[in-house]
């Protein structure tokens, strides 16, 4: 078994998490943000949906340069269009770590900005802070704004006090 079909199995987990979590986007919430500081809702949802492609491109590049000013961040517009995009984005990145060659998933990948680097790792360490990890913090964060707004927060690992045994939905 490869590095990347190890990795299959929690890959798949977390992303079903994720999904439970962004079937929730209260689509007439998109704009609202605990603090002028935060991203509004819809702003996260997209991000959230995004993130899982940071798998097939860190396998298919050695570097990045979020200062070229190609990338356009997704901000939600509807809760579907939410489910659609990250459907797509998890299809592919499951594609591309289940074929992935172990020499390429420990070389050296590249985070830069304007031809400054970020960070650099290798590639599955990429793959575990910055899909895995970074898609947990920001999952987790949605659910905050989900309890600030009377949203019910989804049962991830064991239940939310939302969907414990006898709770109320």
């Amino acid at each position: 078994m490869s590095i990347g079909q190890s990795m299959l199995a929690e890959f798949d987990h977390e992303m079903a998490s994720t999904r439970t979590v962004l079937e929730r986007i209260p689509e007439d919430k998109l704009e609202w943000k605990p603090d002028p500081k935060s991203m509004a809702l819809g702003r996260l949802a997209g991000h959230i949906a995004e993130m899982p492609s940071w798998a097939s491109v860190t396998l298919a590049t050695d570097s990045l340069d979020l200062g070229s000013g190609e990338f356009k961040p997704m901000v939600a517009t509807s809760r579907a269009q939410v489910l659609e995009a990250f459907d797509k984005i998890v299809a592919e990145s499951r594609a591309s770590l289940a074929s992935a060659a172990d020499e390429n998933m420990m070389k050296n990948w590249k985070l830069m900005m304007n031809g400054h680097t970020i960070m650099e790792m290798p590639k599955v360490a990429i793959i575990r802070t910055m899909v895995m990890n970074h898609t947990i913090h920001h999952r987790a964060q949605m659910t905050v704004y989900f309890r600030l707004n009377g949203i019910p927060v989804p049962a991830l690992y064991g239940p939310s006090a939302d969907e414990a045994m006898g709770a109320a939905a």
